[in-house]
């Protein structure tokens, strides 16, 4: 691996040591074209180099492979074949290459077509007033012997950490905006901006990268308390990683002076 430790050396001797290249390559067991490209090259980077692309084993198959590849991105998660089975597929075809080099190519080509999930996180650091992070959680309580389901709404300040919770018999519309009520009028205000998965009651549909159909009565809801609803990456909950969750304060919230939730 070529270090600009030893380019700075090559171009040390023959700069200030005024050494001929020959002599550079006898001392540093460099061929002379090495030492004369490397003095040819701009200091401050260290040249690369590229390996041409050949025909592998592999390149009569690409085309059926990317056929499969994107054959499977229009099918579910769970249907989509493995690199194992894709393997197992050209070999079936006449294939008689490596598994890695099937695997890195389908490595590359995720990654060239844009088909790799790009992992974008929400900043875990805010300014007071900037963001609040909003979740419910389903839990259970015990009343007079009888079992109960509970969607507990889980609303909390980003910056400050301060929150509320409320229980409810379900997560419909009503109850989402009698959770918001409840939870500005008990922290004092409204941040700037609500963070949010992709909740049924808020997304009527999620479209490509950040694009969002928003729910018109939550949306009415947003432009009445006058925050910008800002809707995480699919599958991607840890971006609410400062929601309070239910069970982390249970033992605060059943106790009946609790100031920590509000039971409708």
């Amino acid at each position: 691996m070529i270090t600009m430790e030893m380019m700075g050396k090559v171009r040390r001797m023959k700069l200030r040591d005024q050494l001929s290249n020959s002599e550079i390559a006898k001392r540093t067991g460099l061929s002379r074209n090495t030492v004369k490209k490397w003095l040819k090259a701009p200091g401050d980077e260290a040249p690369k180099y590229r390996r041409v692309a050949g025909k592998t084993k592999l390149s009569e198959f690409e085309g059926t492979l990317v056929q499969a590849l994107k054959a499977d991105l229009h099918r579910p998660k769970h249907a989509r074949r493995t690199a194992r089975a894709l393997f197992a597929q050209l070999q079936a075809q006449g294939y008689r290459g490596g598994y890695s080099r099937l695997t890195d190519f389908i490595r590359d080509w995720r990654e060239q077509e844009g088909k790799t999930a790009t992992k974008a996180f929400v900043p875990m650091s805010f300014e007071f007033g900037e963001a609040f992070q909003f979740d419910w959680s389903e839990e259970g309580l015990l009343i007079g012997g009888v079992y109960h389901h509970m969607q507990v709404s889980h609303l909390k300040l980003c910056a400050s950490r301060a929150f509320w919770l409320v229980a409810y018999p379900s997560q419909g519309h009503e109850m989402l905006f009698d959770a918001h009520t409840r939870s500005f009028a008990a922290l004092g205000g409204v941040a700037h901006r609500g963070i949010y998965d992709n909740m049924k009651t808020a997304v009527d549909k999620v479209k490509k990268g950040k694009g969002r159909v928003i729910n018109a009565r939550f949306n009415a809801m947003c432009s009445h308390y006058l925050f910008d609803p800002d809707f995480c990456n699919v599958a991607s909950g840890w971006e609410k990683g400062v929601t309070a969750r239910w069970r982390k304060y249970w033992p605060w919230c059943r106790r009946p002076d609790s100031m920590l939730c509000w039971w409708r």
